[in-house]
């Protein structure tokens, strides 16, 4: 469920490069303060600023620390607070945050570090301090203290003098950028909206009277974009050597979009079959049949991808899903949210010793390495776009308030048994239980599933039930649970994509 870019053991995309070039912090000595205070440069913005600021405390001086925001498994000091109506140049005084991570706010511990002040601007990026537009200050060595009652250091001004400019995407002879305007995401959103893919072009033509080759839609998992077409070609190797390979750009402001149409995120899953697609493959090759093309994706992508079969069985001629995120919501990452009582950050007195552990949400072989109350509180303080607020963006109805109604209390952890059941049209076991008369025959010999064993973000335990369920149903879906594997790409199963695609030597 939760994938992106960790360690190389477990990669699922290749880490991703900053959108612009990374300045050296400043080395002279450190600013003595007690609190932050930024300013919106006036020469940077006409309009007043609604939205979250951030001050980012890094440790280093080798990277700007706006770029370190957002690692799950770094632990990064940052402080944010929301503001409304901000003029250029107006004062904008943090003695008043109280969302921090992995510190509160007020709770900051002394020390020297580099601080960059962040705006988040852009709306479709989530990313804040890399979406295009977004404001950031110079960074500056700053030495910390607490207040010491009258007197002493006062607050640095962090000073928003740049705005972060769109990662220029570079074509090469072999991969190419399709951008399409898509009419189904502006009148969702009231505004124009562009969807974008990577095309990787193959290194040999089809046999002769064979027509256009196959062609390969790829998803990335969390945190990836069309940029990771860069990796497909040493993923597919030779055997890949007739297929083209359309990766699709999943980012958006709450996330990844995984291709579904959602209340809050808008007609994704349209856009790609009804707009991005076909604009793709009547650019390169031509539109493809159907027993041509195929999808596949990691994590994210993996679910992704067997959405996207499930969902237009008639459009795509079989699915390849490595790792998918949950796709039976009774083993949300070990929580069954549709089960009374069930609690995000707390096992049930039936688990572990009398019950009450806290719930891990990523582990290192069987070491635990990031707790689920940990992750959430770090998501808070981010704002939209991380990943449970993802999921939550797609799966769940949209609020009163105009944001994606929460499926679980943020302080407590209790699952909101009432949203959870409206979590039940995208729990892909349960769709396809539900409508297997009509979706059976046109699945047949179409899904194959690879899932980790020992996957690092605890998602075997959907896979299983997934398996089981077909299994009763009398599907031929091919459902593999690969022993001791973690979260990754099962590289035996894209072998075996391409020799029944004829992608190739």
């Amino acid at each position: 469920m939760l994938c992106g870019l960790f360690t190389a053991a477990v990669v699922a995309q290749p880490p991703q490069p900053p959108s612009t070039p990374t300045p050296a912090a400043p080395t002279a000595d450190a600013t003595r303060a007690t609190w932050f205070r930024v300013v919106i440069d006036p020469s940077m913005r006409d309009e007043l600023f609604s939205g979250r600021v951030y001050v980012v405390l890094a440790k280093g001086e080798r990277r700007e620390p706006r770029l370190s925001l957002g690692d799950w498994f770094g632990k990064t000091q940052f402080l944010s607070m929301d503001v409304k109506n901000v003029k250029p140049g107006e004062v904008i005084d943090l003695a008043s945050a109280t969302l921090g991570w992995p510190s509160p706010a007020q709770e900051i511990a002394e020390g020297e570090y580099t601080a960059q002040a962040i705006a988040r601007v852009s709306p479709d990026s989530a990313n804040p301090g890399k979406g295009e537009g977004d404001l950031v200050s110079v960074p500056m060595r700053v030495k910390f203290e607490k207040p010491q009652g009258t007197g002493g250091p006062g607050s640095m001004e962090l000073r928003l003098t740049r705005a972060i400019k769109e990662r220029e995407f570079k074509e090469t002879e072999r991969i190419k950028l399709v951008e399409v305007p898509s009419k189904l995401l502006s009148d969702f959103s009231g505004r124009p909206r562009t969807i974008r893919a990577a095309v990787v072009l193959p290194t040999e033509p089809s046999p002769a009277g064979a027509g256009p080759g196959p062609v390969l839609y790829w998803i990335g998992g969390f945190g990836g974009s069309h940029h990771t077409a860069a990796m497909v070609p040493s993923m597919l190797g030779a055997s890949g050597s007739r297929v083209t390979v359309i990766v699709p750009d999943p980012s958006c402001y709450r996330g990844h979009s995984v291709f579904a149409d959602s209340a809050n995120n808008g007609p994704w899953g349209r856009a790609l079959v009804e707009e991005l697609g076909p604009a793709s493959e009547a650019k390169y090759g031509g539109v493809r049949p159907v027993e041509k093309r195929h999808v596949s994706g990691m994590s994210s992508g993996g679910w992704s991808s067997l959405w996207l079969q499930v969902t237009y069985p008639d459009y795509f001629g079989a699915c390849w899903s490595h790792c998918p995120d949950p796709v039976d919501f009774r083993d949300f990452q070990r929580i069954n949210l549709y089960r009374k009582g069930e609690n995000m950050y707390k096992t049930p007195k039936e688990e572990g010793s009398g019950g009450g552990e806290r719930r891990p949400i990523a582990r290192n072989g069987d070491t635990p390495s990031l707790w689920v109350d940990d992750f959430v509180a770090q998501e808070t303080a981010m704002g939209p776009g991380g990943q449970v607020h993802s999921f939550e963006a797609v799966f769940s109805p949209r609020g009163a308030d105009g944001e994606p109604r929460a499926v679980f209390d943020r302080v407590t952890g209790a699952v909101d048994l009432e949203t959870a059941r409206t979590w039940e049209k995208y729990d892909i076991r349960l769709v396809m239980e539900r409508n297997w008369a009509t979706l059976g025959p046109k699945l047949k010999g179409k899904i194959h599933v690879f899932a980790g064993g020992k996957d690092t973000f605890y998602l075997e335990g959907a896979a299983k039930l997934l398996k089981e369920s077909l299994e009763k149903l009398g599907s031929d879906a091919e459902v593999e649970i690969v022993e001791g594997m973690p979260h990754t790409i099962h590289r035996p199963g894209v072998k075996k994509m391409l020799e029944a695609m004829g992608g190739g030597k």
